[in-house]
């Protein structure tokens, strides 16, 4: 996933492998003072971004069924449905590649534009691209549409995960992160179940696309309201963008804002003790692309990016843009039936969520990533072999990717991003963390589109043959380089 793209914060729940060279660092936003915050204040700085999060989601969920409608003689209500294979892997990866350019835009202009401002500018993107896909007369116009919103999902996912970890008590920041992979969940399980609604609707695709605007407007809305990362003030501050004294004041005003009338005389030392940690990492010096790439983040780098890309290239996005279309290849011929039983695969992805959370902090991300890797090389090969010699048994493409989803979600789903979030070094944590949102896009976009060709091309069994030889190699190039946790 995300699908599954930015998890920063998910390092609370788990052992700590550590970071490469920096074991002496404070966290970022520490827990040196004990935080008195209001519960219900602290709900809707948490809600708004999360909802950039639940809106990618949806895209997958919504895209898997899409597909299916906007290819069909009869309900597509369009004279251009008879796509060739090229075309429907552009609409399908139209959003992935719309995010990879949302991500080059946040690693060059989120530290000027703030968290906040950010995600308003999600929302809008969101809200435009959801629009004109929906209302869109002829193809190119849809996939204008689909990179629009894309750019959306790459503006969130970079900004959601930082505005929540840097706005949420100490206390809860950890939960309301992990709340947030929820979402993204959440947003897939929606998705499929408005798709099943509206697929045997004429012109259903643009309702399942059009129904993502009023979440769009309720974001923006939102984080119109909510105050800037206080965070976020005070590194501007630091780095001389602006006046020291009328900076901490707002970030003082907006810290209030946030925890609500319980933090009481405490909101002057909070901010004192977040510029002081700002200080002692480095903050108020600019990070260069050069030291990205040498000692310990060079190597921070291979493993992290590594684990991202392999993410995507073991077949992860295929898996989840085509439920829809694999189970009807299997034998649920009806539309409807093929996009009810993908709703399994998001209640499946969102309890395997919520096992992974729970179970890593006992059993470690090696032993989750090496079993969870095992799960999905016996999957894809069981995959391609339905397609191959067991076409008579459609309930083996049903358990296969069942299996497939429930140990991604042991393994690479939440691990690959607590894994970035543990081994940069603290200052150089932010570029690093573009870096991999970057990858993880651009291999998500690569393998959406090509999966639909070369489907056509190689046929779908050779195709499933072909990740799960990738998996093993993951195994072997990535989660063996990580030490036992």
């Amino acid at each position: 996933m995300a699908s599954d793209h930015e998890q920063p914060g998910l390092s609370s729940l788990g052992k700590t492998s550590g970071e490469i060279g920096s074991e002496h660092e404070p966290l970022i936003n520490g827990t040196h003072i004990s935080e008195s915050y209001s519960a219900s204040a602290a709900i809707l700085p948490f809600l708004f971004p999360a909802l950039g999060g639940l809106l990618y989601g949806y895209d997958i969920g919504s895209t898997s069924c899409a597909t299916i409608s906007i290819e069909s003689a009869t309900l597509s209500g369009i004279s251009w449905y008879d796509l060739s294979s090229v075309a429907i892997g552009l609409i399908t990866s139209g959003s992935l590649y719309g995010a990879l350019i949302g991500s080059v835009l946040a690693f060059n202009i989120a530290d000027f534009l703030g968290r906040r401002r950010e995600l308003i500018t999600s929302a809008i993107m969101y809200l435009v691209g959801a629009l004109v896909t929906a209302f869109s007369p002829n193809f190119a116009v849809m996939v204008i549409g689909r990179f629009a919103y894309g750019i959306g999902i790459g503006l969130a996912m970079h900004s959601a995960p930082m505005y929540i970890a840097e706005t949420a008590p100490s206390q809860i920041r950890g939960l309301l992160i992990s709340l947030k992979e929820f979402f993204i969940v959440l947003g897939m399980v929606a998705g499929y179940g408005i798709g099943s609604l509206l697929v045997e609707t004429v012109a259903g695709w643009r309702y399942m696309y059009g129904a993502s605007t009023p979440l769009a407007v309720i974001m923006g809305i939102g984080m119109w309201w909510l105050p800037a990362s206080p965070r976020w003030l005070l590194l501007r501050a630091i780095q001389g963008k602006g006046n020291m004294q009328e900076l901490k004041e707002t970030a003082i005003r907006c810290l209030c804002r946030l925890r609500g009338q319980s933090i009481g005389e405490s909101a002057s030392e909070q901010v004192d003790e977040i510029l002081t940690e700002l200080s002692y990492v480095g903050e108020e010096k600019e990070v260069t692309l050069g030291e990205m790439f040498r000692g310990k983040c060079l190597k921070a780098m291979i493993i992290g990016v590594g684990l991202v890309l392999f993410q995507q290239i073991t077949g992860q996005p295929s898996v989840l843009y085509y439920a829809a279309s694999i189970f009807q290849s299997a034998g649920f011929s009806a539309a409807s039936d093929a996009t009810r039983v993908s709703i399994l695969l998001g209640l499946l992805k969102l309890i395997m969520t919520g096992v992974a959370v729970v179970v890593v902090d006992r059993l470690g991300r090696r032993p989750l990533l090496l079993g969870g890797v095992s799960g999905m090389v016996i999957s894809l090969f069981l995959l391609g072999s339905y397609y191959l010699f067991l076409d008579d048994v459609p309930a083996i493409a049903v358990v296969a990717l069942l299996l497939y989803v429930g140990c991604y979600q042991l393994s690479f789903g939440p691990i690959g991003w607590l894994m970035i979030s543990e081994v940069f070094p603290l200052r150089l944590r932010g570029r690093g963390l573009s870096i991999a949102v970057l990858v993880n896009f651009g291999a998500n976009a690569l393998v959406t589109f090509a999966f639909s060709p070369l489907k056509a091309w190689l046929g779908a069994g050779i195709v499933f043959y072909v990740f799960g030889v990738i998996a093993p190699i993951s195994r072997w190039q990535t989660v063996l380089q990580i030490a036992p946790s």
